[in-house]
């Protein structure tokens, strides 16, 4: 590759050569690169283009950048007037001693976004706590999936057993169309919540239903079945919630637009790339969808109080990305890169790559937007939660786009403003008293690490990933600043992978890319593993499968880790998975209740046992 486009590329954060997964330098096709700078408006589809290009970038080089964020402490040598957030104005020889906030900066007639953030967050306090995927938590009283009556239930519940945390699943809105959109790490809005979690009986307006519209409600209830049926749910929900609607409420520009998406959507598809011009929609269906977010907010805020209490209280999860033709397409296009779709690189386990289907963020119109939807999202999603835990934390310094008409493997990264990405985030979670958690398991680069150490942010540790060769790390010698937990969504429950089934199901699908029989030879090898690790640890003595899931949760104890969390699905003895990547139909991703009703589940000698092991190793401050 010509060294001009080199330069291009890197003055506009794409990645021309990158360090692959098997250690090697993987040099990344000039056409990508083109087609990728391209997707920047950047033309460099000639010689001549690149070279107007490069100097373009050098003049954008010699202003102002758009946004300025500096850490606490900072200083910058850039002299002019500063418009502080509370309106008061200031003029400065260098920028340093602002206070924490979001602020104007106006150098001659050139004007910038000016974000001040914390040095770092609180050292978050040691706790406990439960992953919950929350739609599997059914209970008497819920709709055919677990909601935020649930949850309000269970973070009461937990607090009083000396939880420090609930950990969520997504609550991310979907498209109101059928079929429903099962997963929750490919919404249609990170800025508005999924109505399918909403408590009919707990609106106002159903306690002040009268007998016979309140026996109409009722009689639309689905039963349970044995996987999640989201549409039968949706269909319930909103033919229920409708005879409710009370007429349109007053709400916020932004979620009026989120709304309008709605009710077009709902007559003409949830891909906004489709539709006709010229559309209208429904004000009475405006009116409706915007009243369904109002009443999210009030549930979420009732379960927020719930776990008032712990120390960290619920935590929310940020997906890595959008639908590219649902509501935040539609509504942020003016920072979202049009075709791209977000992945990864080919790996070990995905040797040709992997294509999420999701759409990204342009980093320059960010800047070039002071970063306003980011910072609202994060907004949004802090309202109502003490902690944030950002899926694929990665994604704040690179993502792997890929171009339009490309596979998987044919992309490449393109990088963000770390600085701005983390010192946003910190300055959000600063000002909501929350927690952030980043996950960051695989390939992560070192300077990832150290934006989240640096900021008193945690990582993540998951006990199937703390290996030294063929050996299990054993837990005092995991890392302190992270969250610490037996396994993921995305991983074999502790039961499936004791007893091998996360094998069997990938033979009967033919995920294996050797024998069935050589897989489960590993899997024993790696069972035989971890009880020598569990033994030398002196966390286990019998060696049953019950035991072993015990001392799994004792290891968690055992660990340095501030924030410990158990899964449900481990605890209960469930041997499928949440999720099964490489799959959609082919298993029921993200349709698995858990085996007992919560009431149940609340009751439960193992669930208790597991509480007073993990609480006796990180007391609730308010239970002292």
């Amino acid at each position: 590759m010509e060294r001009d486009l080199r330069r291009l590329a890197a003055a506009h954060g794409v990645v021309t050569a990158y360090d692959a997964a098997d250690g090697r330098r993987a040099q990344v096709d000039r056409d990508i690169v083109v087609r990728v700078l391209g997707l920047l408006d950047v033309d460099a589809s000639t010689p001549a283009a690149v070279t107007a290009a490069l100097s373009a970038a050098a003049r954008a080089a010699d202003r102002l950048p758009p946004t300025i964020v500096l850490r606490e402490g900072d200083r910058r040598e850039i002299a002019g007037t500063v418009t502080l957030e509370d309106g008061t104005t200031r003029s400065v020889d260098a920028l340093e001693g602002l206070p924490l906030g979001w602020h104007r900066l106006d150098v001659g007639d050139q004007s910038a976004t000016l974000v001040v953030a914390p040095r770092k967050l609180p050292r978050p306090p040691a706790a406990w706590g439960w992953m919950v995927q929350l739609y599997a938590l059914r209970s008497r009283d819920s709709w055919g999936m677990g909601d935020l009556g649930d949850l309000r239930a269970f973070a009461g519940w937990a607090a009083d057993t000396g939880a420090g945390l609930v950990l969520l699943n997504p609550l991310h809105a979907i498209g109101p169309t059928h079929p429903v959109q099962a997963s929750p790490y490919s919404p249609s809005s990170r800025r508005f919540a999924n109505p399918l979690y909403i408590r009919v009986a707990d609106t106002a307006e159903y306690r002040a239903a009268d007998d016979a519209l309140r026996a109409k409600v009722d009689a639309l209830r689905p039963d349970d079945s044995e996987l999640i049926d989201y549409d039968a749910v949706w269909r319930a929900k909103r033919s229920a919630l409708e005879l409710l609607y009370p007429g349109p409420p007053t709400v916020s520009p932004e979620l009026r637009k989120f709304a309008t998406y709605c009710a077009l959507a709902e007559s003409h598809g949830s891909d906004w790339r489709r539709w006709p011009s010229g559309l209208a929609a429904d004000p009475a269906r405006v009116g409706f969808y915007a009243w369904l977010q109002q009443l999210c907010d009030q549930q979420l805020a009732a379960a927020a109080s719930a776990a008032g209490d712990m120390p960290v209280g619920i935590v929310h999860d940020l997906a890595v990305g959008v639908d590219p033709g649902g509501a935040d397409g539609w509504q942020l296009g003016d920072v979202l890169a049009q075709g791209v779709r977000v992945g990864a690189p080919p790996d070990a386990f995905n040797q040709l790559g992997q294509d999420w289907g999701l759409a990204a963020w342009r980093p320059d119109r960010l800047a070039a937007t002071g970063y306003a939807a980011y910072r609202d999202m994060l907004r949004s999603l802090l309202r109502h939660g003490g902690g944030l835990r950002v899926d694929h934390v990665m994604g704040l310094s690179r993502l792997w786009w890929i171009p339009p008409g490309a596979g998987a493997a044919e992309g490449t990264y393109v990088r963000y403003d770390a600085d701005a990405m983390f010192g946003i985030l910190a300055l959000e979670a600063h000002r909501a008293g929350a927690v952030v958690v980043g996950e960051d398991l695989g390939t992560v680069q070192p300077a990832v690490t150290r934006a989240l150490r640096g900021r008193n942010m945690l990582g993540s540790t998951v006990l199937w990933f703390t290996r030294d060769g063929e050996s299990f790390v054993p837990p005092e010698n995991w890392p302190r600043n992270a969250l610490a937990s037996v396994s993921t969504h995305d991983l074999p429950t502790a039961k499936g992978f004791l007893t091998g089934e996360h094998v069997r199901v990938r033979a009967r699908l033919g995920q294996l890319a050797t024998s069935e029989a050589a897989e489960q030879a590993r899997a024993q090898a790696d069972k035989q593993a971890l009880i020598a690790m569990l033994r030398d640890a002196g966390l286990l003595s019998e060696v049953d499968d019950d035991a072993i899931v015990t001392a799994l949760h004792a290891a968690l104890a055992a660990s340095p880790a501030r924030l410990i969390t158990a899964s449900l699905y481990d605890v209960l003895g469930e041997t499928r998975q949440p999720n099964l990547p490489g799959t959609t139909d082919q298993y029921p991703n993200w349709r698995l209740p858990l085996p007992l009703s919560r009431e149940e589940i609340q009751d439960h000698p193992g669930v208790r046992a597991t509480a007073r092991l993990l609480a006796a190793a990180r007391p609730s401050p308010r239970l002292d």
